[in-house]
């Protein structure tokens, strides 16, 4: 009797094994997969979670959940923090949709434009005036503005921006200019939208909404795959990316 208890027994636990790995088979392939990820914290303020974050130098990586990377300066990137959370691993499918190009490299980055340089540029008294008043880096503001109209304060573009900082007619409206060739309201008008965007998303994505209109980085979820307006953040954080560059707020 002793004996069959223990032939028993150890039948019961050599099917143990088998069944903990068939369980463990069932749940993977039952439930969609979790992968860790990181929200990176930039120095306005702002958070974005991602599948990871690769600070290489004076450049970081993000690799988004969407597919596709974003290479841009690490010196608007205050801290990167492992996100607790998981979540549901989507694959890559050929996502690059909400992706900036990954061509931007140190090698690229331009130099810190010196205070005496942005001294001696068109309306350099009014743009640091108004910078200061909105609270926004004074070289991200010169940046945007030699992005936009290299200094043109009668630049009107195919879509009707006008002025230093192309403000669009809606935009215009919303901040209550009725004159976008006048450079001092411009200024005031566009320093103003772009600060506003800044308290909303991240700095390359809140520049990617200037350029775009924040509909459209809503609707992306991020950075649109417009050429054009990659283009347009990769420069500008270019302009202003050096190791000592800001994040674009006080």
């Amino acid at each position: 009797m002793r004996n069959k208890e223990y032939g028993i027994k150890s039948t019961e636990s050599a099917k143990r094994p088998a069944l903990v790995l068939f369980i463990f088979l069932i749940s993977y392939f039952s439930f969609p997969a979790q992968a860790r990820a990181d929200i990176v914290v930039f120095k306005n303020g702002r958070t974005m979670s991602v599948k990871s974050c690769q600070v290489d130098g004076d450049m970081a990586t993000l690799r988004l959940r969407e597919g596709g990377e974003v290479v841009f300066p690490a010196a608007i990137v205050a801290r990167v923090e492992p996100d607790e959370v998981p979540y549901p691993e989507l694959g890559t499918g050929g996502g690059e949709s909400g992706a900036v190009d990954a061509a931007v490299t140190p090698a690229i980055i331009a130099a810190l434009v010196p205070d005496a340089v942005l001294a001696a540029r068109p309306y350099a008294e009014l743009i640091s005036s108004f910078a200061a008043t909105h609270h926004v880096d004074v070289r991200l503001v010169h940046a945007v503005i030699e992005q936009e109209s290299n200094y043109q304060p009668r630049a009107k573009s195919k879509k009707g921006a006008r002025g230093l900082m192309q403000l669009m007619p809606d935009t215009a409206r919303q901040y209550g200019v009725s004159n976008s060739y006048d450079p001092k309201a411009n200024l005031d008008a566009g320093v103003r939208h772009l600060k506003d965007l800044m308290s909303r998303l991240a700095l390359p994505v809140a520049l990617a909404a200037y350029n775009a209109g924040e509909a459209t980085v809503r609707r992306y979820g991020g950075l649109p795959p417009f050429p054009e307006t990659q283009a347009y953040v990769r420069n500008i954080l270019r302009r202003v990316g050096a190791p000592a560059g800001q994040s674009g707020t006080d």
